[in-house]
């Protein structure tokens, strides 16, 4: 378990919240099927514009993402014609990248001036009135015990050299050829079998939650990746919030200053 998580101080405006939601998977499972959702992304996104002061998206955005030094995948410009309007307005947006779109580099960051992280980050939230929570937030993809064939090709596809050697094959060939191995995932093929709650002592993320609350407290933790919309109690002052996916159903969480809620968004 990595020791060392970052932390940043953030203070909560009054009236103000901060939103999480993870795993749109926009370009699955296919282009028709993937515009549909995003509409449905855009108007969540709109429906809380008038009070989020932060937007957190908590990793697998795309489906498949890969930035060129000149080119990045065609599409999701409602998507991402959106998070430009709300951060014009001055809403922070912080994007954690995820198993699918962990080749992320600074094009969002450039255009959006999103922050974008790769690993977990502490926020540690205050109000007006006083109230501190802190909130460990990341996608959750190999953390916690098990999963050890993905925690090993993580590490390739996270090395450099691996980077430079994809951004060598031609942006057609090489967008065909990743957008056809995504294709092969679990939200693509409507696998559900591996979403459903296996228990306390079987969810890696709940048993990394439990481990990390042992070195230091958090009063959330907040993953995606799971597919599995959770609020489960870690300890007596800490939960664990997984926030689901936008594919067969639509979940986000929302902190106000003093808790979390998960929710589901209805169009």
């Amino acid at each position: 378990m990595k020791l060392t998580i970052p932390s940043q101080s953030v203070h909560l405006q009054a009236g103000k919240h901060v939103y999480f939601s993870s795993d749109f998977h926009l370009g699955a499972p296919n282009p028709a099927v993937s515009r549909e959702r995003e509409k449905k992304i855009v108007n969540w996104l709109e429906s809380i514009r008038r009070n989020a002061q932060i937007i957190f998206l908590v990793g697998d955005i795309f489906d498949f993402w890969f930035e060129y030094k000149h080119a990045v995948p065609k599409g999701f410009v409602r998507l991402l014609g959106k998070l430009a309007e709300l951060s014009d307005e001055g809403i922070r947006l912080v994007i954690f990248t995820g198993n699918h779109d962990m080749w992320m580099s600074d094009y969002l960051t450039e255009e959006l001036h999103a922050e974008v992280y790769r690993d977990p980050v502490r926020y540690e939230f205050t109000t007006s009135s006083g109230t501190t929570r802190s909130i460990l937030v990341g996608h959750g993809d190999g953390l916690g015990p098990g999963d050890h064939v993905y925690k090993q090709l993580k590490k390739v596809f996270e090395n450099p050299l691996a980077r430079w050697s994809f951004r060598q094959i031609h942006p057609d060939l090489g967008i065909r050829l990743a957008t056809g191995w995504s294709r092969r995932s679990r939200i693509s093929n409507n696998k559900k079998a591996e979403d459903e709650f296996l228990g306390e002592e079987r969810e890696w993320l709940f048993q990394y939650c439990v481990a990390m609350e042992g070195i230091q407290h958090h009063d959330y933790y907040i993953f995606g990746h799971r597919h599995l919309p959770l609020n489960l109690r870690v300890n007596a002052q800490s939960r664990y919030i997984n926030l689901g996916e936008w594919v067969t159903q639509q979940h986000y969480a929302v902190f106000d200053g003093t808790t979390v809620e998960l929710l589901s968004y209805q169009a």
